[in-house]
Formats: C-alpha cells, structure tokens, sequence
C-alpha cells in the first residue's frame, strides 16, 4: 500500500512516495520530476524492494522556495534528505533515468557511502560527447522558445530528440503539466546540460555503478553518454529493453531487466 511523507529539504519540501516490502531502492525522477511517472514500474517492484520515489523540487507535490537556477547538486542533496528520512543507515540501490540519473552521478560522487549500486540510465552528460557544444546549443534554443512563449515548440524540439518521445503531429495539442515544463526549461535544463559528472570522484566511489542505455535507443544523442561513461570509467555497458521512456511505457520488461542488474544471482 502506498504511503505518502513529507521530507523538508534546504528551502522547501519534498512529497516521498513509499511501497513495497524488502531492500530499500531509490528512483530518482527525470522529465517534469514527477515520481509518479514510476508508478507503473514500482508495481512491478514492490514484490521484493520497498521503493521510494518522490517529486523532485518546486514540481508537482513539492516545494521550492528559491529562485534561478537549480544546480544538480541541490538536486542531488534533496535525493540525500530523502534517503536520510527513509533508510537513515546503510547504503541502498538507487536508479535514475535521464535527469534523474544525473543526479544519481552527483550523488554517489559526494556521498558514495549511500549508495551501494546506481543504475545510471540515459543521462543526458553531453559534455562527454564530441559535440557537446551542438547540443547545449539545442537546449539553449529550447530554453529561448519556452521563455519567448513558445512552449509547444520547446517541447517539441525536446520530445523529437528522444527515440519514442515524438509528440503527435496534431494542429491543437493540449500540453499537459505546462507548469512543470515551464519550471524545467526556465530553471533546470541548462543546469542538467551544463553538469560534468565528477569523473575522478566516481572511479574512486565504492559505489557499484552500472551505466545503461535502451537498445531502441541506438542512434539517438541520449544512448551515447552512457556508453562512453562506461568507457571512461572502465566500467561494463548494459543495454536495457525499449528507448528513453521504458521505465514509463514498457515496466514490466525493463524491471525484470532492473531486478537483473541490481540482484545478478
């Protein structure tokens, strides 16, 4: 049965969903930072791990009470607060998906002592990439369009990037959660495009970290910086089923493959 708490964090409020009965896994929101995008994939969890999701700051259920932009590592001490009122001792699983997972980075790079694996899927780390510098120009593109007014354009650009994420091509879309898109173009997109995960910190991590990457993926910008992550930290590369959205839109095959990587035996 689901539970619902509240967590306070530095100048503001998280909403933390629990459920489920066993090890303690985190999953750390990407997109529009709902925890409720996992709903899906946690039912197919919670026989076996008690899953903790959560909305990210100033989005949905949760508060923020700053102001400009919001750094990873803001984000990545909220996902800390979180374990600390949930599993206060012992390290715990943690997965991520694009954002989400660029928050995982931060996390077990300053506290890798929490963590014991991070499952890193599809982070948008562009500055791993060769030409990172055209995709912090797409992003900074997208952040003018949603800041002009033209947030269907924004979000568009966005979705078409992304293998599976293509919005419909209809005359008079109605956008869904404007609010939460408007918040991640005006405050957190270029802080998560502009986030080099600390390379040195995470060698060096007892963390298990395990990068990851859709096979319906392949040939789309957000597949690359799991791979070469892998590469720079001499670390094993894992495809997982479906593209960037599986977690949302295919759960029952990407958990059977999440409960692979986080219990191999």
């Amino acid at each position: 049965m689901i539970s619902e708490s509240r967590c306070p964090v530095e100048d503001g409020e998280l909403l933390v969903r629990l459920d489920g009965e066993g090890p303690a896994l985190l999953l750390i929101p990407g997109g529009i930072g709902a925890a409720d995008a996992y709903r899906m994939l946690a039912k197919q969890l919670t026989p076996g791990y008690t899953v903790i999701s959560y909305d990210r700051r100033g989005h949905f259920g949760s508060t923020d009470h700053t102001t400009g932009p919001v750094p990873v590592s803001r984000q990545a001490d909220d996902a800390l607060a979180v374990l600390d009122l949930m599993v206060p001792e012992g390290p715990v699983s943690v997965f991520g998906t694009s954002a989400g997972a660029m928050i995982g980075l931060d996390l077990v790079a300053r506290h890798p002592g929490r963590v014991r694996t991070l499952v890193v899927h599809e982070p948008p780390a562009v500055h791993l990439m060769p030409d990172a510098d055209a995709w912090l120009g797409t992003a900074a593109e997208q952040v003018r369009l949603a800041r002009s007014g033209e947030l269907m354009a924004a979000v568009t650009g966005f979705a078409n990037a992304i293998a599976g994420a293509a919005l419909p091509t209809l005359p008079n879309v109605r956008l869904p959660h404007e609010k939460e898109w408007i918040r991640l173009f005006d405050r957190e997109l270029m802080a998560f495009y502009d986030y080099l995960p600390d390379l040195r910190a995470l060698r060096k991590a007892s963390s298990e970290i395990l990068p990851v990457a859709g096979e319906d993926s392949r040939g789309h910008y957000h597949y690359q910086p799991a791979k070469i992550l892998a590469l720079e930290l001499g670390l094993p590369f894992t495809e997982m089923p479906g593209a960037h959205l599986a977690p949302q839109r295919n759960p029952t095959k990407f958990a059977a493959a999440l409960r692979d990587l986080l219990d191999p035996s």
